[in-house]
């Protein structure tokens, strides 16, 4: 096991930067934002610690890249911004074709998701992919489907059992898919692989600063030990592309877990995708996840 630990000094010139021009933004910032955001730098925080890899299968050890702090994200003249005409998230039960998510955005859209639980393998030469995104055109699928609990069981359902070959206009294939039971699990990892891919479309790298939803990741192990939180570097990129309060966001998020519904019927294992299924929102697997929320909220309002 490997603990990557920046020094103070380091996480500072990475978050805040010697830029005066970018330190006075920061300076802006509301009191409550900014010692939250200074979690960053203390070395026993109960809010934001040092990256932990555990083998040389992780994802910082088998794909060396650059780092990327704030001052390089804010300045990346190809990252994607919203704007007034281009400002909606859209996401899109569907196949995995890129080029159909790209024919069908809407004018308002900054970027189209597609979701399937369909395994994913882009090329006949590759793995499987978790999901796979083109930055540029704002558009992206993600597959779910080794999100569930029973995929590398014997008896899971939704494995192909004869190859065809299909055009690329032909999407038949996702008629009577297969659906897995929608657990806590399979909903927290979801939430994971989407908002981390999302956060690439933003223009945020793979973090190398501290634990953090956007670090890589090579396997499900890998996955599940990431948080669903961002840390403060890219916590301040985030927000320094859309604008938003941390309360406000925070306050969201813990509005969204405690609202549960109680009485939506379960989905059955297989549908049609005309159905109209109301899928259950468990959301067990969220508790660790909304505690550390209500402590940042409540270093926000000290």
């Amino acid at each position: 096991m490997q603990i990557v630990r920046h020094s103070e000094q380091t996480l500072k010139t990475v978050l805040i930067s010697k830029n005066p021009a970018l330190v006075a933004q920061y300076e802006k910032l509301d009191a409550g934002e900014r010692r939250l955001m200074n979690e960053a730098f203390l070395p026993n925080s109960d809010l934001f610690g040092p990256i932990t890899l555990h083998s040389k299968s992780d994802w910082i050890n088998s794909h060396p890249e650059a780092p990327q702090d704030f001052e390089e994200f804010f300045n990346d003249p190809y990252r994607k911004t919203p704007s007034a005409e281009k400002h909606s998230i859209y996401i899109q039960c569907i196949g995995q074709i890129l080029k159909f998510l790209k024919k069908r955005k809407p004018e308002d859209a900054f970027c189209v998701v597609g979701i399937t639980m369909i395994d994913l393998y882009p090329r006949d030469s590759w793995n499987f992919v978790f999901g796979q995104a083109s930055l540029t055109d704002g558009v992206g699928i993600f597959s779910f489907a080794r999100y569930g609990r029973d995929f590398y069981s014997s008896h899971y359902e939704g494995k192909v059992k004869k190859l065809r070959k299909k055009s690329s206009s032909d999407y038949s294939v996702f008629d009577n898919y297969y659906i897995p039971e929608v657990t806590s699990v399979l909903l927290l990892r979801s939430c994971k692989t989407l908002t981390h891919e999302i956060g690439h479309i933003f223009g945020l790298r793979h973090c190398q600063w501290l634990a953090c939803l956007m670090q890589g990741s090579n396997h499900l192990e890998e996955a599940d030990r990431r948080p669903l939180n961002l840390c403060p570097v890219c916590l301040r990129k985030l927000q320094s592309a859309i604008g938003f309060s941390l309360k406000e966001r925070y306050r969201a998020l813990v509005r969204w877990i405690d609202d549960e519904s109680t009485d939506t019927p379960r989905v059955t294992p297989r549908h049609s995708r005309e159905d109209n299924v109301n899928l259950p929102k468990p959301v067990e697997a969220f508790k660790e996840w909304k505690e550390w929320l209500t402590q940042c909220l409540a270093l926000l309002h000290t």
